[in-house]
């Protein structure tokens, strides 16, 4: 889940009451991973990989974003989890569902009825046993044009570019630089107001993980147990948005597409470990 700066450190008011009970440190800075804390990110965001998979399949037209919303909370729930993003900072619902230019931050809606040719961006988190996973998906609803088609692949490209590069001895810039010259070969734009970041007992953490080249922040180098949520944003046009009166929803300020992909990634002794992929679930 990307979400304004100002918002990123304030977790749910459910999964701030379940954190108290089962994760009684919390440090300030990049937190490093025990084994066992790392097992339990692995369940939350299996929970999560399992959720966007069984939506990528039912996902069809004349469905609602609502009925998105309702598939995922209901099968959190039964996972034993909590939905992340249900009260986080006041945000309404489990998923973000965002349609066509829509950047991020949709708010489900009965009566939002899903189309032949939408690009339909579904995000979601789960929180158990005091740890989130945080993972997205852009879904072609049918045949969509080659533009629109595009655009998706380039977008899932682009956050393997970034996954790639993340190996201890590496930095921040070599992933946000591999995602941003993808992008850039492509001829579309990176949404640079919202950015990735760390994840684990909040939501959101340190560092940002940006997708672009920026020395706004330090240029954090990747250490074993860091765990990320990385998730680059392309606009199939300029990459400015605006938001809704919803005061949640971003979207293109040309209402060109958007699509986004993000996985939660562990930085491990070799490499990297996806723990939202969910080819594994």
């Amino acid at each position: 889940m990307n979400i304004l700066s100002a918002l990123r450190t304030k977790p749910s008011a459910e999964s701030q009451k379940v954190s108290k009970q089962s994760a009684p440190k919390q440090t300030k800075g990049i937190e490093i991973k025990s084994q066992r804390e790392l097992d339990y990110m692995r369940e939350s965001s299996r929970i999560v990989a399992t959720v966007l998979k069984e939506i990528s399949e039912l996902i069809a037209p004349g469905m609602t974003t609502m009925d998105l919303d309702a598939h995922a909370e209901k099968r959190i729930r039964e996972m034993g989890a909590v939905p992340s993003f249900k009260g986080y900072c006041g945000f309404p619902a489990s998923i973000c569902s965002s349609i066509n230019n829509e950047v991020v931050h949709g708010i489900p809606n009965s009566r939002k009825v899903i189309k032949l040719g939408d690009l339909v961006k579904v995000d979601t988190g789960a929180f158990k046993n005091g740890f989130h996973g945080d993972s997205c998906i852009t879904v072609a609803v049918g045949n969509v044009s080659e533009k629109a088609a595009k655009l998706m692949r380039v977008a899932e490209e682009a956050l393997y570019k970034g996954i790639e590069q993340v190996k201890p001895g590496n930095c921040m810039l070599d992933l946000a630089g591999a995602i941003e010259d993808h992008v850039k070969a492509n001829g579309f734009a990176i949404v640079e107001d919202f950015t990735g970041h760390g994840v684990g007992r909040n939501l959101h953490e340190e560092p940002s993980v940006f997708n672009f080249r920026t020395h706004q922040l330090p240029n954090v180098r990747f250490r074993p147990g860091m765990t990320l949520a990385i998730e680059p944003i392309l606009n199939a046009g300029s990459k400015r948005v605006r938001i809704l009166a919803d005061k949640w929803t971003a979207v293109t300020v040309d209402n060109q597409l958007s699509a986004q992909f993000e996985h939660t990634v562990l930085v491990t002794e070799t490499g990297y470990e996806i723990f939202t992929d969910r080819n594994k679930v």
